[in-house]
């Protein structure tokens, strides 16, 4: 192989140096921006269940009101019960008083229901507004190593896109966009190497992919400095130790 190949060969390792330090850096900046989106779920979890306990309080003392308002039904009941001037009109207001009654015991269990569901949920309106502070106490924390971290990251992916600029003025215009662009549908991978199978003398498959290879690429490789792809995946093919 010559300059042109070799150079791939060379941009190809800092492509994928350039790669993994950005993938790096994306990681540390990923790690804040997670940790602010749990904080936000956290809010919104918190904001839910203050709106849940503010609607269960309504409903709570709609009920004391309505309690009220049959207290004073039988009140009168009673009144009436007192006043009643024949059996047949103490029977039936005794029969509203006890209907009442038993209303207003189905009513206070509700209210007590009610009761309870606030409390558990102001408890964990509470737990929820603790993990906030936690999380926030740790972002707060964070923050300042993370950004320290991402700039390191940075200036390390400074110095290898210097590297990477450098090596690509040593490759010829249309090789260097081929490398591009296969570059870009295999996630950096643009360059690999033909594999020989020892079992089988003359048996050669594309290192990306897999597929076979035929012998006269490889020969073309081997007297020729010029661009041979894979014919199934398009990576660009490079000799490696043929053995």
């Amino acid at each position: 192989m010559g300059p042109v190949l070799n150079g791939l060969i060379q941009l190809q390792s800092v492509e994928n140096r350039l790669r993994a330090g950005k993938a790096k850096l994306t990681r540390c900046r990923r790690n804040v921006v997670i940790q602010e989106n749990q904080i936000r779920s956290l809010q919104n979890a918190l904001e839910a269940k203050k709106e849940e306990v503010q609607l269960t309080k309504v409903q709570s003392d709609r009920l004391e009101l309505e309690l009220k308002s049959r207290d004073e039904t039988i009140a009168r009941l009673r009144a009436s019960l007192n006043s009643a001037k024949t059996n047949k009109e103490y029977a039936a207001v005794l029969t509203q008083l006890n209907t009442t009654k038993a209303d207003n015991s189905k009513i206070e269990t509700q209210i007590l229901e009610l009761l309870r569901d606030i409390e558990a949920d102001e408890a964990e309106c509470k737990d929820i507004q603790k993990q906030i502070d936690e999380q926030k106490q740790q972002l707060e924390r964070n923050r300042p190593e993370a950004g320290a971290l991402a700039d390191k990251y940075q200036a390390e992916i400074n110095e290898i896109q210097v590297e990477w600029n450098q090596v690509a003025q040593t490759i010829p215009e249309k090789p260097l966009e081929v490398f591009k662009r296969v570059t870009e549908t295999y996630d950096g991978q643009a360059v690999t190497v033909i594999d020989q199978q020892d079992d089988k003398k003359g048996t050669f498959s594309c290192g990306g992919c897999f597929m076979g290879i035929t012998a006269e690429s490889v020969n073309l490789l081997m007297t020729k400095d010029d661009i041979i792809r894979c014919p199934n995946c398009t990576r660009i093919l490079v000799l490696g130790n043929q053995g």
